[in-house]
């Protein structure tokens, strides 16, 4: 049976590097997920970092010589060809006469062949132990550094040729970011974002999401834009434990555990909700123990335990107490129905009226119709008046009325279809209440759906669950169209995958994520080019401001970030016309029409400009 390891390395404290803030935090968190939430062993997730405590004698100090010996010594009385092996790696790489290094706590760049681990036999290493490996690579260049400016480009070709699964945090000229506030690199932030949410099962998965989300981190905090590199030598490749890749499907019947979170880290909160989604999953399914929980009622019986006492015995025997609920709630929503029809019938009254039959004959005409009351011969054994109902022969003046009893009438109908349709959704935010999940949760509504999927016909159970997988489903989509609304784009598409296609609304999320998919492209690149409009600007200077606005404006209206663009423009708009101002207020007014005509038309400012244009030439011409 193949075994699963992880070796994850974060270095923070380099001796001859700027240190970095979150390379230690980034491994720790990488190998609390695949022992708390993964199922991986502890003793066989080993961590290196600037603190991590020892493995009985061995240091695990990230220093070149522990972390090769720690390779040996596996390879050597430990791996077992088809073993999983997740090797990471958060710190400093630099590329060495068209070779990558690692660089371990000690590394230096006047001694990178020293003192770095090539990346080439590193990952012969690991091809050579026959391992289902999984290699991530968060590095980060020195920007002092002049030797490194193509880091990970051996990386990429490297993965390629051995067909080992690499992802690496950015393009080889690009540089990775890392952020105190956020506590993680961006890189390292989004997989573990994508991993806690089920988007990480394949690497497909995971680089669909990598590449949406790495940037958006990176725009919502200000740096410039990374994209992520995965080299997937199988598309449909898993790249989570075979019995933990279904820990959830097995459990759940079919979709993820976890919670859409368009932009959670690890928290010790979130270790205790996702066990509490899987402790709900498994009472479900009554694994190992024969437990069997009630959709509705959340009652349990254990059936198989020799033990059960005279009581749990007699609650066995009587039938589920919570059947009685719905059609309780049913019958008064029937009777609301019935008492609402009635009363539409009682309004229709008003359009007929009764005729007594006497022994003439009467003919009563108008424009539009004849009517003839016929008579009657009457019965000698009873005086019983015999009665023919015809229809209210009306003016034309009550033509208004019959529009407005008929709108009235469409009014109580579409009111009666709201209030049962609002009663459904109460009723299935109950039963999600009674399995301790919330409406507002994507994972949660998903994992209420695979249990209420379990439900076969016949059971007194199965058409209300059918009823609450519609409106669950519903649900998912309104918050993922609601992620979208906020620009969360990898959220709101993680949200909308979690949508079967049996149900109704699958090709509106099928529709919805493909827009957003392009709006998330399209926000990305107006993103980069604020980024770029940014970086021409020097403090003092109006023709760079200017110029910043005119690459600002490449942003289209009505796009995606073209909100923050048309901000940008109309502030630095601002800034030109402050600086044209203060020139001429030290009598530089030449200078100051010359910096106001840099103001473009179309910005917030522009008028003024114009304005104060014509009083500088005004004051000119007087001189």
């Amino acid at each position: 049976m193949a075994n699963n390891w992880a070796i994850a390395i974060g270095v923070n404290q380099y001796q001859f590097f700027q240190p970095l803030g979150c390379a230690q935090a980034d491994a720790e968190a990488l190998k609390d997920f695949l022992v708390i939430e993964a199922g991986f062993l502890q003793q066989q997730c080993l961590l290196l970092t600037d603190t991590s405590p020892p493995l009985g004698d061995r240091s695990t100090y990230p220093t070149k010589e522990n972390i090769l010996l720690l390779l040996e010594d596996l390879a050597a009385a430990c791996w077992q060809p088809q073993d999983r092996l997740w090797f990471f790696f958060s710190g400093y790489g630099i590329n060495h006469n068209g070779q990558d290094y690692l660089m371990p706590i000690e590394g230096n760049s006047a001694q990178i062949e020293e003192t770095g681990i090539e990346l080439r036999t590193l990952m012969h290493s690991l091809q050579n132990a026959g391992l289902d490996a999984v290699v991530l690579l968060d590095i980060n260049r020195a920007y002092a550094t002049q030797a490194n400016t193509l880091i990970g480009q051996e990386a990429i070709e490297l993965a390629q040729e051995l067909q080992i699964p690499t992802i690496i945090s950015c393009q080889p000229e690009q540089y990775s970011h890392e952020s105190t506030e956020l506590g993680h690199g961006f890189f390292t932030a989004a997989v573990l974002e994508a991993l806690r949410s089920g988007n990480g099962n394949t690497l497909e998965d995971l680089e669909r999401y990598l590449s949406l989300r790495t940037p958006e981190l990176c725009q919502h905090y200000w740096r410039p834009t990374q994209n992520p590199i995965t080299i997937i030598p199988s598309r449909k490749q898993g790249i989570l434990p075979g019995s933990q890749t279904n820990h959830r499907v097995k459990n759940t019947s079919a979709i993820n555990s976890q919670e859409i979170l368009a932009a959670s880290l690890p928290s010790p909160s979130l270790h205790s909700h996702s066990h509490q989604l899987a402790t709900n999953a498994i009472a479900w399914n009554g694994i190992g123990s024969g437990l069997k929980t009630s959709l509705y009622s959340g009652e349990e019986e254990n059936s198989n335990s020799p033990s059960t006492n005279y009581s749990q015995a007699k609650q066995t025997a009587t039938p589920n107490t919570s059947v009685w609920k719905p059609l309780l709630w049913w019958g008064v929503s029937t009777i609301m129905v019935v008492g609402l029809l009635v009363v539409v019938f009682l309004r229709n009254q008003a359009g007929f009226r009764t005729v007594e039959i006497s022994p003439t004959t009467t003919k009563i005409t108008n424009d539009d119709s004849e009517t003839e009351i016929l008579p009657v011969i009457p019965d000698t054994t009873r005086s019983t008046k015999i009665i023919r109902t015809l229809p209210t022969i009306s003016p034309p003046l009550q033509s208004n009325q019959l529009q407005s009893n008929q709108a009235q009438n469409n009014q109580v109908e579409a009111s009666t279809v709201r209030t049962s349709e609002l009663a459904k959704r109460q009723q299935a935010i109950s039963d999600l209440a009674k399995m301790s999940l919330e409406s507002n949760q994507a994972s949660d509504l998903s994992l209420a759906i695979a249990k209420a999927k379990k439900i076969k016909p016949g059971d007194s159970r199965y058409e209300q669950a059918q009823t609450n997988i519609q409106i669950w489903n519903g649900m998912i989509l309104d918050l993922a169209k609601n992620r979208a609304k906020q620009r969360n784009y990898a959220q709101a598409v993680a949200a909308a995958e979690l949508i079967g296609q049996d149900q109704p609304n699958y090709s509106l999320a099928q529709a919805a994520i493909k827009k957003w998919r392009q709006q998330a492209k399209q926000y990305v690149a107006n993103k980069t080019l604020l980024d770029a409009a940014n970086g021409l600007i020097q403090p003092g200077q109006a023709s760079t401001y200017n110029r910043a606005i005119e690459v600002a404006k490449k942003v289209s209206p009505g796009e995606p970030g073209s909100d923050q663009a048309r901000k940008s423009i109309n502030k630095w708009s601002e800034t030109i016309l402050e600086m044209a101002k203060r020139r001429a207020s030290r009598g530089e007014t030449k200078s100051a029409i010359g910096t106001a005509v840099l103001i473009p038309e179309g910005t917030s400012a522009y008028n003024k400009a114009q304005q104060a244009i014509q009083k500088w030439q005004n004051r000119k011409l007087q001189k």
